[in-house]
């Protein structure tokens, strides 16, 4: 098996592992977004002719690891932060691809995380991977002189850098499933929505999927407000001249950030994400769901779901004094809108006040999006799943928990803070078997929405397959 692949920019050694399979790591899919090339679209990569050593993984754009993160994502110093992944069972043959897009609310995440490592996937004959990106302000701060979303066009050159090369690193570049989860699974819906991506994948997996759609007004407002945070024009030369650290560092004061308490917590349903896709006009030119209720991506067959309680545990910590509060007054916290709340309560009656806060987060932001897509692509492929399984750790279905399971790594390092020393395998070798096969042929295994709508693939609950999963997020789509 061959250690050195030649790409179109150049040759690449990467490492042949003990399964007999490789790893290429950290190979630029587009120079670095520095020095002039700051916050301009990727740049194509200057070619070279001496093998790259693709042995360990690349800058990150993430700068500093993140405390309180639940996945371990490390944070890798250089310049070069456009670049990819690949992880194959072989350099020769044909094999189904699937493109990992990371996490952290588009401006954390990192594609090091040793979760994400192809080791299941290659050995179950898919190729995998896992790409980088420009996070926070540098991937979607509206600049005057530069272009929006300079993160999403990322997505977009890594995307266009597999459909050239990987058919050298033994994958097919017509069966290309695109996956992420929770920015990640965001970035799959946003892609899929996108008539500019339509011809760089067949088909996407959303794990927990938390769209951008932000109104560009919005990332305006707060870009200027950076701008004035650290004392520059909000222009291309203006952000230019000021040092990378002082922006990540500030980037967020001018927004979310600046909440504290309960008010920090549900800040994403009244302002939306800090930083994410902005509605454009031109990559983006509508809300995503619109575009699906458009026809657009209605060729694609596409799989997601969302955990039960993704952040339901963000309220573990509020004041005991939360749980004697009457739930239709500890409501109005997060819903303004009288009619959703009385809706929603009568479908989620007998939870104290703290957990139900936490639910009805998870249900504005995640599990209605769920049901808001498959019904807008309600004659396309759409597989639908709920992940059920509560962690003995903290006793909740929470956000990344389904991670290791759909990587089948349990054994990796972290799950077991998060998941306990004993998760089932049976439920991983389950969750990522359903993943290869909808890889390789774009089914899951169970019927799909449009045959049956409503019908759920339950993994960690019985019934297995059920056509009320979702139904205590219904007041809210």
């Amino acid at each position: 098996m061959n250690e050195l692949v030649q790409t179109a920019e150049g040759p690449v050694r990467g490492i042949l592992r003990d399964d007999g399979t490789l790893a290429f790591l950290g190979i630029p899919y587009a120079a670095p977004p520095t020095g002039e090339r700051r916050f301009l679209p990727p740049q194509p990569v200057k070619p070279w002719t001496e093998p790259l050593d693709a042995t360990a993984y690349g800058p990150t754009p993430q700068r500093r690891p993140e405390d309180n993160a639940i996945i371990p994502e490390p944070s890798v110093p250089g310049k070069a932060t456009l670049n990819l992944n690949v992880f194959t069972p072989s350099a020769d043959g044909s094999a189904p691809v699937l493109v990992w897009i990371h996490g952290g609310g588009y401006s954390a995440g990192s594609a090091a995380g040793p979760w994400y490592d192809g080791r299941a996937f290659t050995r179950d004959g898919v190729v995998l991977v896992s790409i980088s990106y420009r996070l926070g302000f540098d991937g979607f701060g509206v600049i005057d002189g530069a272009p929006d979303n300079r993160g999403v066009r990322d997505w977009l050159a890594a995307l266009e850098w597999v459909q050239l090369n990987i058919s050298a690193f033994g994958g097919d570049p017509s069966r290309v499933t695109i996956a992420g989860q929770s920015a990640g699974g965001g970035a799959v819906l946003t892609l899929l929505g996108m008539p500019a991506a339509q011809h760089l994948f067949h088909a996407g997996i959303s794990i927990s999927g938390a769209l951008g759609d932000l109104p560009r007004s919005t990332v305006e407002r707060r870009s200027a407000l950076l701008a004035e945070t650290v004392g520059c024009e909000p222009t291309l030369e203006g952000f230019r001249g000021v040092r990378e650290r002082l922006l990540t560092q500030r980037q967020f004061q001018a927004s979310l950030l600046g909440k504290k308490g309960l008010a920090a917590t549900t800040a994403t349903l009244t302002d939306g994400l800090p930083w994410g896709p902005v509605i454009d006009g031109d990559l983006i030119t509508r809300p995503t769901v619109d575009s699906f209720a458009a026809g657009v991506g209605a060729d694609k067959p596409l799989m997601l779901g969302a955990t039960d309680d993704e952040f339901t545990m963000a309220f573990d910590s509020a004041p005991r004094i939360l749980n004697w509060i009457p739930l239709w007054i500890a409501l109005r916290a997060v819903e303004k809108v009288g009619a959703l709340r009385r809706r929603w309560r009568r479908a989620n009656r007998g939870r104290r006040a703290g957990a139900a806060l936490g639910r009805f987060v998870t249900d504005r932001v995640f599990r209605s999006l769920v049901i808001r897509t498959a019904e807008a692509r309600r004659d396309a492929g759409t597989w639908a799943y709920r992940f059920a399984w509560r962690s003995p750790v903290n006793g909740w279905s929470h956000h990344c928990l389904d991670v290791p399971f759909w990587f089948d790594c349990l054994g990796e390092e972290h799950v077991a803070k998060m998941a306990g020393e004993h998760p089932p395998q049976a439920l991983a070798s389950e969750m990522h078997a359903a993943a290869v096969a909808f890889v390789r042929d774009s089914d899951p295994g169970w019927p799909a929405w449009h045959t049956d709508p409503g019908i759920t693939r339950v993994f960690g609950d019985q019934p297995a397959v059920s056509r009320s999963a979702y139904d205590d997020a219904l007041p809210l789509v």
